[in-house]
């Protein structure tokens, strides 16, 4: 499939295309305020597939590079949007382990939760908890301090925790924890 794209044969970009796009989209969600901008985190995020795909060097699966493109490409779109210019290094919150609340949600209900909160916040947290990268990482990527990445992921966790107690009615669940 990569040869025919390289090649220049549409029915191979479709079928990559086809193979990736559900999967990437959920990816795109994640990182976008909304549906619509997710979808054009999506064609922007294939426009970079395939311009790079020539770089693909078949160490890895097709959809792990894939992925690593996207997550890349929504990064850049949010850089370009500058969402972490005005980020405050100094604002310490203390960091703590997820509540067991968390066990009882649904995967689809967390999505949710993390969806809503502020870029910054969102982006961090799905860098990190979602997708695996360390703070030294998401500072190179998000061209942030690692004190920046630790702070903004405090700051999500904070803010679900709040949003949890809010969904589950649960009064000072946020400050027990």
């Amino acid at each position: 499939m990569v040869e025919g794209c390289l090649a220049g044969h549409e029915s191979y970009r479709c079928e990559l295309y086809k193979r990736y796009a559900g999967k990437m989209f959920v990816v795109c969600k994640r990182y976008a305020g909304s549906k619509q901008e997710a979808e054009d985190y999506l064609q922007e995020s294939f426009i970079r597939v395939f311009e790079k795909l020539k770089t693909f060097n078949h160490a890895g699966s097709l959809e792990g590079w894939v992925r690593r493109v996207v997550v890349t490409s929504c990064l850049n779109l949010l850089r370009s949007r500058k969402i972490f210019g005005d980020i405050n290094d100094a604002m310490p919150v203390q960091d703590t382990n997820a509540p067991g609340v968390l066990a009882d949600m649904e995967e689809k209900e967390l999505l949710a939760l993390v969806q809503q909160l502020p870029t910054g916040y969102r982006t961090v947290f799905n860098l990190y908890a979602i997708d695996g990268y360390d703070h030294s990482e998401i500072a190179t990527l998000l061209h942030i301090s690692e004190g920046t990445s630790r702070s903004q992921l405090a700051k999500a966790r904070m803010n679900l925790r709040e949003a949890i107690e809010k969904h589950y009615n649960i009064k000072g669940y946020a400050h027990q924890v």
